[in-house]
């Protein structure tokens, strides 16, 4: 988003950032609300997360180099969704009189901006696809495949422990569900459990048919 920042640009920009950190399970902004501030992870995820039905749903997870808080700042409305800490998360505050002077000046900002934004809106779409059209076991099974890396001993194992309330606030569902195609998976012999206790899969070309 700076690269293309002059040396003046860049200086007067440095005076007006600060670092925040926000532990695991933090808020960085609350739906309804409005904090006029742009927050750039340098460190770190944290889950965009919204209420339906009741029922906490996952619209996106952001990494390093990713921006919370650029469509409140661009439309003076309050935001959309709750952004939430997954991990401990380290960033950059760039206040709205910052971020606007550096749009309004810097016209390769302005399209990293948009190109951020349309990347955002194309997953929110593919998730919007996958809550409709998906059942709850295949958007289960997709998300684990999404999250699987591969071991030194070459398996696909999902690196972190997942409960099941945490998948069924990504894909969706309820806990109860979620557990039922787990178990399902299991049986099949598409996933299993590690002596460490976390998830392993078959690989995709791998699976029976």
């Amino acid at each position: 988003m700076f690269e293309h920042l002059s040396d003046t640009q860049a200086i007067s920009l440095i005076s007006a950032l600060e670092k925040r950190r926000f532990k695991r399970g933090e808020h960085i902004v609350d739906v309804g609300h409005r904090l006029n501030l742009l927050f750039i992870i340098l460190a770190g995820k944290a889950n965009v997360v919204v209420n339906a039905n009741g029922k906490e749903i996952v619209l996106a997870s952001l990494s390093s180099g990713e921006c919370i808080g650029e469509m409140s700042l661009l439309d003076s409305r309050p935001h959309s969704a709750t952004v939430v800490a997954d991990t401990q998360v380290d960033t950059l505050v760039l206040s709205r009189d910052g971020f606007n002077s550096c749009i309004l000046n810097n016209n390769h900002m302005a399209v990293a901006v948009m190109i951020g934004l349309v990347d955002r809106l194309r997953r929110a779409n593919q998730k919007i696809a996958a809550l409709a059209l998906t059942s709850v076991p295949s958007r289960v099974l997709g998300y684990l495949y999404a999250a699987a890396e591969k071991a030194s001993d070459g398996m696909l194992v999902i690196s972190k422990k997942l409960s099941n309330t945490a998948i069924s606030r990504q894909v969706g569902a309820s806990r109860e569900m979620v557990s039922k195609a787990l178990k399902e998976y299991r049986a099949q012999n598409l996933l299993f459990i590690t002596p460490a206790g976390l998830i392993g899969l078959v690989e995709r070309r791998k699976v029976p048919r």
